[in-house]
């Protein structure tokens, strides 16, 4: 979450799992709903004048910034309207118990964390959201129901921060009811204690400095890594799915990479993260290989900036389809990144612009574009409120409609049964662009046979004449999948080559959007997802994609075999064997030898240990020169010499001395040096031989070494 206009207002029951669990992996083929807990529905009227939090409840929904009443049971009672809808997957705000204390405003008006973000104890349940003894109950009873019609819960962790270290509590942090630490009392060094972020291209103060006035947790701690990751197992134990982690971007980086392990490990989840920025910003390139070594993909900002500058600000498609093609080239997994256009830090796109129209062409956009779909929660009725520019709180409005008669809540419906149907065009395909000017785009979906292609106008009043468009539709006719509902019609494919058949001209009118499909029927086995995408020997690791046979193949690393603990037509489960560390392109073959598509995967040496590696005096350096990380291991980079396969860069408050927190494999003897990676592309290697370390089996470790001369 980015969460600084919110947070400046504010100045166990377990589940028969495996199955789930198993499909959980694969959210590729997942609709996603982002609901503010507390402003959606009331189920529970019990739990809004709870003792704890007294007074911090706002009947009337006058003030903004106190609780309305949301929470988990009015979730659970709304699930046959979002089944309808076809979302899948829900994701609620963050849960754990938030602090109690009212927090008075700029102008002396009580606020309260009605959104989740202001945590001192992760193994509780808020009593907001939940009741007030603060039970499991409330959050069991909604997965479970969830559970019973498909749909997957997605939690909403903020694992960088507690809550306001100028507030009533100070940042304090509890585990179940016992008091561990505050900002102003920390014996024991759970917290940094930094200014502000002052710089946000600072990847120092990105990941060590303060949030927003938040209480920041210190990762590094083994107290705090132990703990967060206790509570992350206990959410898995009671049967979530899937985790969105809360600003990323500002957690150390290094540990991130162990959160994420921790979570494969444990059980089979799906994870994401939120990372503020743009394909321009200076830090992309960091995201990148962020995203593509810790095998937690990312909240995807740069396409959907993009398109809220297109549909919202009137900019051309050109923004849209540029960021497209460089974020398809430089991450690994693009089909893992997760798509929106609204959510509850940016004003809705209704806000920007004020014209239903729009928002069908976003949605539309958002659940046929490469990635997983998200609908932030009442899009689909048109709320918005335009106060102060419809930015927080105004974003987060009461849901006072559950009309299913709206294009919209139709719309979303359509295409999300196009997304989890046998059609894998849109959850597994390559986007191409067929046909753009400033006001049209056209682009084409393809998975092997399944092709879904997607024609927009976004233009007030001007239709255009499309010529020269072709497609890997096969020749013949085609009507519009949406059945006219964004004003789409038919089209006529004829015979071309390459697939690249030519469309027969037509024009497209202002505010249509029209959609076409062809299915295949494969003749061999096609994988299009794996997940997660990194773990060690020992992980249960899920291949989706389609006609793998009902009866068991294989699944190899090299020419070693995978023990396979599920097979589908669709879907099969295995172990990641006992094999060398490393990259590996996996090989899925049916029943009858046939070989399918291979898929990368990275095999880890061991399960990941936060270690934080010092180098002192490491000063050959020039400006533009970074000190850098790199090992035996592939954890360690491979012995790798260039940004994206060494670890780093290093972190320099304390010039010429050197750190940085890295996830290295438990239990192992380990070999590394440091190099300077000059501003050229030079490299400079300390002298002397290899150092050497032998890795905590858990917990956090720490390497304090001198730079060989």
């Amino acid at each position: 979450m980015i969460r600084f206009l919110c947070r400046a207002l504010l100045c166990a029951c377990v589940f028969a799992l495996v199955s789930t669990y198993a499909r959980a992996q694969d959210f590729k083929k997942q609709v996603i709903y982002q609901i503010v807990t507390d402003r959606f529905y009331d189920g529970n009227t019990g739990n809004d004048n709870c003792s704890r939090g007294a007074g911090l409840y706002d009947s009337t929904k006058a003030n903004w910034n106190l609780y309305w009443g949301g929470d988990l049971a009015g979730i659970q009672a709304k699930l046959s309207y979002l089944q309808g809808m076809g979302i899948t997957a829900i994701w609620i705000s963050p849960p754990v118990e938030n602090i109690d204390v009212n927090i008075p405003d700029s102008n002396g008006k009580p606020t309260a964390p009605y959104h989740g973000y202001s945590a001192d104890d992760y193994m509780k349940i808020d009593n907001f959201f939940g009741d007030c003894s603060e039970t499991w109950t409330a959050f069991d009873n909604l997965v479970s129901a969830a559970h019973k019609l498909g749909i997957k819960i997605v939690v909403d962790f903020p694992a960088n921060d507690t809550n306001q270290q100028d507030a009533g509590e100070y940042g304090s942090l509890y585990n179940n009811g016992t008091f561990m630490a505050a900002c102003n009392n920390d014996p024991n060094g759970y917290f940094h204690h930094n200014p502000g972020i002052s710089n946000f291209e600072d990847r120092y103060q990105l990941q060590y400095y303060t949030l927003e006035d938040l209480c920041d947790l210190n990762q590094e701690n083994s107290t705090i890594d132990g703990y967060l990751k206790q509570s992350l197992q206990q959410f898995q134990q009671n049967g979530t799915d899937a985790f969105r982690m809360d600003a990323v971007k500002h957690t150390t980086w290094g540990w991130e990479y162990s959160e994420a392990n921790s979570i494969f490990t444990n059980a089979s989840s799906f994870v994401f993260g939120e990372w503020y920025e743009t394909t321009s910003d200076s830090l992309y390139a960091d995201s990148v290989k962020f995203a593509n070594k810790s095998g937690m993909p990312l909240y995807d900002y740069p396409l959907g900036l993009a398109l809220r500058d297109v549909l919202g600000n009137g900019n051309s498609f050109t923004e849209v389809d540029s960021t497209l093609s460089t974020e398809n080239s430089n991450f690994t997994w693009p089909n893992d990144l997760v798509d929106w256009v609204d959510n509850q830090d940016q004003p809705r796109l209704l806000s920007m612009n004020n014209d239903n129209n729009r928002l069908n062409e976003a949605l539309a956009f958002v659940l046929t574009a490469r990635g997983i779909p998200t609908i932030y929660y009442g899009d689909e009725q048109y709320l918005h409120n335009d106060t102060s520019g419809g930015g927080t709180p105004y974003n987060r409005l009461w849901m006072s409609s559950f009309s299913t008669s709206t294009t919209a809540y139709q719309l979303i419906s359509k295409l999300s049964s196009l997304r989890t149907g046998t059609n894998d065009a849109l959850a597994y395909g390559t986007q191409t662009q067929r046909w753009m000017n400033s006001d049209v785009y056209i682009y084409e979906r393809q998975f092997f046979g399944d092709v879904v292609l997607v024609a927009m106008n976004k233009n007030t009043s001007q239709g255009y004449s499309i010529t020269g468009l072709n497609t890997a539709l096969p020749a013949g006719n085609y009507s519009d999948y949406l059945g006219g509902l964004l004003s789409g019609f038919g089209i006529t494919v004829t015979s071309g080559s390459g697939g690249n058949d030519p469309v027969q001209n037509f024009t497209l009118p202002a505010h249509t959007v029209a959609v076409w499909v062809a299915s295949s029927t494969p003749t061999a086995p096609e994988v299009g997802s794996i997940g997660p995408t990194v773990g060690q020997a020992g992980m249960q690791v899920t291949i989706a994609g389609k006609n793998f046979g009902s009866s068991n193949g294989s699944v190899l690393f090299g020419s070693t075999g995978a023990t396979i603990n599920s097979w589908s037509n669709a879907s099969v489960t295995f172990t990641v064997p006992n094999v060398s560390n490393g990259v590996y392109q996996v090989q899925l073959k049916n029943s009858s030898g046939q070989a399918a598509n291979s898929i990368q995967f990275t095999v880890l040496t061991a399960k990941l240990i936060p270690v934080t590696f010092t180098v002192n005096n490491a000063n050959p350096t020039n400006t533009g020169d970074y000190i850098y990380l790199t090992g035996s291991t592939v954890e360690l980079g491979d012995w790798g010499t260039t940004f994206s396969t060494a670890v780093g860069p290093m972190l320099d408050p304390n010039y010429p001395n050197w750190f940085l927190n890295v996830s290295a494999p438990a239990c192992q003897n380990i070999q590394f040096k440091f190099i300077d990676i000059q501003a050229n592309g030079n490299v400079v290697w300390e002298n002397g031989s290899n150092h050497t370390y032998t890795v905590p089996c858990s917990g956090t470790g720490s390497v304090n070494v001198n730079w060989q001369y």
